[in-house]
């Protein structure tokens, strides 16, 4: 059965998703993975999506017309086989957050960090909050450590990373449960 991601971006307001899944709903289409998030003031959404019946972007024909003619951009990327699938990924989840002073690099040093060590980030999330005057930069990464890599050793790994760019950075373990 072909995959397909289909990409949503646009002005955040409510009944997106509902709209959305109508669609697919519609056409049959089984959702079987999905992220949405807002962005600034933009809702993004991106789903792995099938239907036996689709093969091929064209099978969608004008289904998402109604998304766009209310100013959603929509996307469509035909998967290569496999594509849909989760990869096993050895090794411990773990929750990295840092905290501090916005500034440019936060994400791209930790994050280089990371992967210099081989850590496989599995979903990032970043916002401000606080107030506007003195806001504070909030990024969330879930992610996998390497077969044989502690929670504790990452947290050393960041100690010098905390001071250079004066944030908080903590680690820990996410137990992944089983249904």
């Amino acid at each position: 059965m072909q995959h397909f991601a289909l990409t949503i971006i646009g002005r955040d307001r409510p009944g997106i998703v509902s709209q959305v899944t109508e669609i697919l709903y519609q056409l049959g289409c089984n959702i079987a993975d999905s992220s949405c998030s807002i962005l600034g003031g933009q809702f993004s959404m991106i789903l792995i999506i099938s239907n036996p019946e689709i093969n091929s972007k064209k099978d969608f024909g004008n289904a998402f017309a109604p998304l766009e003619e209310d100013n959603l951009s929509v996307f469509i990327r035909t998967l290569k086989p496999g594509g849909e699938q989760r990869p096993e990924l050895a090794g411990e989840l773990c929750m990295i957050s840092v905290y501090g002073a916005d500034q440019p690099g936060i994400v791209y040093r930790v994050a280089k960090e990371l992967g210099d060590r081989k850590i496989n980030i599995t979903d990032l999330n970043t916002k401000l909050i606080g107030e506007a005057s003195r806001p504070v930069y909030v990024m969330m990464i879930e992610a996998v450590l390497p077969e044989g890599t502690e929670v504790e050793t990452v947290e050393e790994w960041m100690t010098e990373l905390k001071q250079q760019l004066q944030v908080d950075i903590s680690v820990r373990s996410l137990l992944a449960m089983e249904l």
